[in-house]
């Protein structure tokens, strides 16, 4: 059971940086459909970076700087021209999907550099990894698991606990209210399209570097629309989201853990089920009530300060 979790753990942690940097723009009042996009985008630069840098910082900074990247064009179009969001956001898939085709060909099959691995590899945190159960799971993983626990933590306290959070919400909420106030919205609504695109391009970045150290092309393999659909289901909590992506990362690796046990099970069922499972969840997420359960007010709505 404990190697179970702490794979489930690994399995989510892309979905966790992926998720947090949705949910971060999405509280910002912008609907960003281009997570898959942004992904690749961060796992081509990412792994390029370490390739030839063999320097896992600037593997890291490259996989921020890649992902944050496709979030400035997307800012661009939907912040400055008023471009309409899900049709820019459903663009940027197939541009991110295409840029991590073309910059990654001359890649394929080329492996992580073993300095990039290293640093990369499983390190137990002293005391906390002796900690019964709790601590196999959760404290000898490796550093991007530890990055996923803090990015949860730092998403919580700056949305609930500061008072950008705050002015963030507000934006989100109600952006003409917000701009009336002195709120700069064009501002907030750049800075946390970009650093929502950074936290998708580290997630993409994972699986590049960490879970499949091998080069290819569709590394990333429909995450982005998961962390999509998870962004509803937590509610567009950090707190919320960390516990749905490592059920959805149990999902994901779960036909694989039953046909080790012996279950004869289709491989194009074991695929489907994460994906299955992400229409139920959307489907219920979608019947919750309550204003806690609703997204913000003003999410995919284009602001023309000169209507306000």
């Amino acid at each position: 059971m404990e190697s179970f979790l702490a794979t489930c753990i690994v399995a989510a942690t892309p979905l966790i940086f992926a998720t947090v940097g949705e949910l971060i723009t999405e509280r910002a009042g912008l609907l960003n459909l281009g997570v898959e996009g942004m992904m690749l985008m961060g796992a081509v630069m990412g792994f390029m970076a370490g390739l030839h840098s063999e320097s896992a910082i600037i593997a890291l900074l490259a996989a921020c700087g890649g992902g944050a990247g496709g979030a400035l064009i997307f800012a661009i179009l939907t912040v400055t021209l008023q471009a309409n969001q899900v049709v820019t956001g459903l663009t940027l898939t197939i541009f991110g999907t295409g840029f991590a085709s073309f910059v990654g060909q001359p890649m394929l099959g080329a492996m992580v550099s073993p300095q990039v691995g290293a640093f990369f590899a499983k390190k137990s945190i002293p005391l906390l990894g002796d900690i019964p159960f709790l601590g196999p799971i959760l404290f000898r993983q490796d550093v991007f698991v530890y990055l996923a626990y803090l990015v949860v933590i730092l998403a919580a306290v700056y949305l609930y606990k500061t008072k950008p959070g705050l002015n963030l919400r507000a934006v989100g909420e109600n952006t003409s209210s917000a701009d009336a106030s002195g709120i700069n919205v064009a501002y907030y609504k750049y800075v946390h399209i970009l650093i929502g695109g950074a936290l998708c391009g580290l997630g993409g970045a994972y699986l590049a570097l960490v879970r499949v150290p091998i080069w290819q092309s569709d590394v990333v393999n429909g995450r982005g629309w998961i962390a999509v659909a998870l962004v509803i289901f937590a509610s567009w909590n950090p707190l919320k989201a960390f516990f749905g992506a490592i059920l959805f990362g149990g999902l994901s690796i779960l036909g694989l853990r039953l046909q080790a046990m012996g279950f004869s099970l289709s491989q194009y069922l074991v695929d489907m089920i994460p994906y299955l499972a992400t229409i139920i969840i959307v489907i219920i997420s979608s019947h919750k009530k309550g204003k806690e359960n609703q997204p913000p007010m003003d999410l995919g709505n284009s602001y023309f300060r000169e209507e306000r």
